[in-house]
């Protein structure tokens, strides 16, 4: 079995392969249980998540991803993901890879979000701003950067130590990143603007919102999370990586569903329905849209398969030559 560890793991999923293996991923006949989600007391902190995400391709792959949300783990020095993707056999079950579980997490999520905005955002986006410091923030960053032209890239944390470090690790890779203090003023001027907290209060306001932008929001994955208020909402074309996820899961649209500021037959699509042409994504430059994700199993899925393929590939040819 093979045993890939975050270096090896973010090797392995290259942008722009990782996003049309999820492409190609929601276009096939994968099985996705609804996840397992369960709330863990920590004493002294906040509480954490654990989350049990099968799902398989018949006959080919099968795959499970145990991950734990640790909210708290900022106090340790650690990260707030921690888990791991078991792969095996769809014929056998025979163990065929263990990937690391929090680089999987991140570079999945940042790709789904990257793959909805090929449909959702303004081919000529050119300003981003990404609201959150944490381990997701720079992923998104470079795999919306991997898709759009964007010339302009701010940052924005509750911490502006921690966002001049993530907006410095940015600027290494090439890309023109800025920290900046004045959140309302930058998601005036964004063109592409993405949410990675884990807050229960809104942060964006729908009123900043300029025509034209595509709003990314990735961090609330609990029915009390919110980081877009009603606003948004009202004003946004809606999109979702998958209703049932979303619908069930997801603070930013349960609490206006709940409301009736928002009604399920306004969500306009999800992303299988994207990906294969069923439904459109943007169909004007002056449409605000939003993507709210939650998160799919297949989406780990897809990028384990790519990861034990590619390295499978490399020590292939490494032995035969």
């Amino acid at each position: 079995m093979l045993i890939l560890n975050a270096a090896a793991t973010e090797a392995a999923l290259p942008w722009h392969s990782l996003i049309d293996a999820l492409d190609h991923m929601f276009q096939a006949d994968c099985q996705m249980p609804v996840r397992s989600h369960h709330d863990m007391a920590v004493p002294g902190r906040a509480n954490a998540t654990l989350l049990i995400m099968p799902a398989w391709l018949p006959g080919r792959y099968c795959g499970v991803k145990l991950v734990s949300v640790f909210p708290d783990n900022h106090l340790s020095g650690l990260p707030a993901i921690q888990g791991g993707y078991i792969l095996s056999s769809g014929e056998t079950g025979e163990p065929l890879a263990m990937v690391d579980g929090p680089v999987l997490t991140a570079r999945r999520t940042a790709a789904a979000s990257a793959l909805a905005s090929r449909f959702l955002s303004r081919k000529e986006a050119s300003h981003m701003l990404m609201v959150g410091t944490g381990q997701l923030s720079l992923n998104l960053i470079e795999a919306h950067a991997s898709i759009r032209p964007l010339t302009d890239i701010s940052i924005w944390g509750r911490s502006s130590a921690k966002a001049e470090e993530i907006a410095a690790k940015a600027r290494e890779r090439g890309l023109p990143v800025t920290a900046i203090s004045n959140l309302a003023e930058a998601a005036r001027q964004a063109d592409i603007i993405s949410c990675a907290t884990l807050t229960e209060e809104p942060i964006i306001q729908g009123e900043w919102l300029k025509p034209g932008t595509h709003l990314d929001l990735v961090g609330g994955f609990k029915p009390s999370m919110r980081e877009a208020d009603d606003e948004a909402i009202r004003r946004s074309h809606i999109y979702v990586d998958t209703r049932a996820g979303a619908m069930k899961e997801a603070g930013d649209l349960v609490q206006p569903l709940e409301k009736g500021v928002l009604r399920p037959e306004e969500i306009k699509a999800e992303l299988a329905e994207l990906v294969s042409g069923i439904r459109a994504g943007r169909s004007s430059a002056s449409d605000i849209t939003l993507f709210k994700s939650v998160g799919a199993a297949l989406e780990d899925l897809a990028g384990a398969i790519l990861a034990y393929e590619t390295v499978k590939a490399t020590s292939d040819n490494t032995q035969s030559s």
